[in-house]
């Protein structure tokens, strides 16, 4: 449903050229919810706008559907009204003069095609109950409520049935309760209309939560693109992993290979020797860091494993998180965060032992 081959588009500022996007290429299939994830100024929010029409990229090409919108060899460029696309911003844009009905009949009246009084009513009402704002047709915009808000901006980008949606951090003027309540709003309400989703945020919760796919964007590209348990379970890079959730990273080298279990290698860290997944085509003596996630490190219960990773250190912090306890271990030298359930008991100065599940330790090419 859009495609997006080589886009590259650049910046002049007073401290010289910016090349804000460089040369991705991505390809978002019909219904799908696709999110682009990154920190800010990392390229994703201009990457939305190519796509949209309000940018103007230097190289690449952009399809909606089997419509080319913008093509630099071909000199093609389709402005915005023509793309058949509906879009909300991140500041909702919504007009403060006129009243609920009015912001989403505007995309309506303002369209090539006429539609009769009866059918702008029809529409925008239908856009309302969607949203769940029936009812506030009367009421004058300023006067909602930052969800409501927010939701008005969603029915003006659907009451004209677009091919794309497009969201730039739509969610983040939100309090964290009503963000959590209107993600699965959000994302239930696009599977159900089957509308093609084109999603940009930082916040990584959003992007695991709601999207079939994620890409991780960095200074311009794309690093890393895969399901959200792909993304999070198996970052192929240590920035993907460190954006991403609280990681651990032990530094090592290569020791060598478990013969019995062909995934796993050995590395030498300064905690000792550790069992993890290698990435394809390291080989003894090269550097790797390894990764481990804070609810993948295990409180050993006495009796040692028959194979795994077996670490031994003080607890040097406790922070409650509500749902569960974050717990600093200094082992040795380094100093690793465990997440544990608040009735574990565990005490700050107390010793523990610590069990790292080999298949859930990763190493990355340093």
């Amino acid at each position: 449903m859009i495609r997006i081959h080589s886009l590259n588009v650049r910046y002049k500022t007073e401290r010289g050229d910016v090349h804000a996007v460089r040369g991705i290429s991505l390809d978002i299939q019909q219904g799908q919810f696709f999110t682009l994830l990154g920190p800010s100024g990392c390229g994703k929010t201009t990457t939305l706008r190519a796509v949209a029409g309000l940018e103007a990229p230097d190289e690449g090409e952009i399809a909606i559907g089997d419509d080319l919108v913008f093509s630099s060899a071909r000199r093609i460029s389709v402005p915005p009204y023509k793309r058949d696309i509906g879009m909300v911003f991140q500041s909702y844009a919504i007009w403060p003069h006129m009243n609920v009905f009015e912001n989403v009949a505007f995309p309506l009246r303002e369209m090539g095609r006429k539609f009769s009084k009866r059918e702008i009513n029809s529409k925008v009402r239908q856009a309302l109950s969607l949203v769940q704002l029936e009812g506030l047709e009367d009421r004058p915009a300023p006067f909602l409520s930052g969800g409501q808000q927010q939701r008005l901006a969603l029915a003006r980008a659907l009451v004209k049935e677009p091919r794309v949606l497009l969201l730039d951090e739509p969610l983040s003027n939100l309090d964290a309760k009503l963000r959590e309540e209107t993600r699965l709003e959000l994302r239930e309400l696009v599977k159900r209309l089957g509308i093609t989703t084109f999603y940009v945020t930082h916040d990584q919760l959003e992007a695991l939560t709601m999207s079939d796919v994620v890409a991780v964007m960095d200074q311009g590209r794309v690093v890393q693109e895969g399901s959200p348990m792909e993304i999070y379970q198996s970052p192929k890079e240590r920035f993907v992993a460190n954006f991403i959730g609280l990681t651990n990273f032990l530094e090592g080298r290569v020791k060598g290979f478990c013969p019995k279990q062909p995934r796993l290698g050995e590395i030498e860290t300064a905690s000792g020797t550790l069992q993890c997944v290698l990435p394809d085509g390291v080989g003894p003596g090269e550097s790797v860091v390894m990764v481990v996630r804070p609810e993948d490190i295990h409180l050993g219960t006495g009796t040692p494993p028959q194979q795994g990773n077996v670490l031994h250190g003080r607890v040097e912090a406790i922070i409650f998180m509500g749902e569960a306890l974050e717990c600093q271990v200094a082992v040795g030298s380094q100093r690793l965060r465990m997440k544990l359930h608040p009735s574990s008991g565990v005490r700050q100065g107390e010793a523990v032992t610590l069990e790292l599940p080999p298949e859930r330790c990763r190493a990355l090419r340093a």
